[in-house]
């Protein structure tokens, strides 16, 4: 609905200019040009937006590093980390919000799933990205990688930005190198041994 996604919009405007502390469903309404009774009739409070907003970014997210993933066949797995570190680095660098925002940290580290923390969620979702497209076999062992290396990709990345607002390369390489490096003990040569099959 256009009105829902003008207020995500909004949100994220806000977000961006003056954080968490000082958004508001008034100031939201006011920036999406709507009445404050329209967002309490899909939004109950502004912890519920930012939610809303979250899983918009998770979803768009998703949709980026499946569409570079699909693009063609990589000369080498450790390529798929670059997509993903890279499509995450282009959405805090570029999209209104996500700097602020993130998958929703900054507010709730429940905020995408009241039972999971938002990591767990991002694991997941990027484990069946890669169960579906790139036909990795699914396991226990491949759910255990793939949280150790959102976790640790997550705690590199923060720091990349808090060093420099466009995230200082030299981290982010590391970041690249870290998770390459782990994930490197659960795959040999170009087929992992948790089970890819492209």
């Amino acid at each position: 609905m256009a009105r829902v996604q003008r207020m995500l919009d909004a949100c994220a405007e806000l977000l961006d200019e003056s954080g968490y502390s000082e958004l508001s469903t008034t100031r939201i309404a006011e920036r999406a040009d709507v009445a404050i009774g329209s967002v309490y009739q899909f939004f109950p409070d502004k912890k519920a937006i930012t939610q809303a907003l979250g899983l918009r970014y998770l979803d768009m997210f998703s949709l980026r590093v499946t569409g570079r993933l699909s693009e063609g066949v990589f000369e080498h797995w450790t390529e798929a980390v670059d997509v993903v570190i890279d499509e995450y680095l282009d959405m805090h660098r570029n999209v209104p919000g996500f700097r602020s925002l993130h998958f929703g940290d900054t507010v709730d580290v429940r905020l995408l799933d009241s039972v999971d923390d938002n990591n767990r969620v991002i694991a997941d979702r990027l484990r069946d990205l890669l169960t579906s497209i790139a036909g990795v076999d699914d396991s226990d062992t491949l759910d255990t990688a793939i949280t150790v290396a959102v976790e640790s990709a997550d705690a590199v990345l923060k720091l990349a930005f808090r060093r420099d607002p466009d995230g200082d390369p030299l981290l982010i390489g590391e970041a690249k190198l870290l998770v390459r490096g782990y994930l490197g003990q659960h795959f040999t040569g170009n087929r992992p041994e948790i089970g890819w099959q492209g």
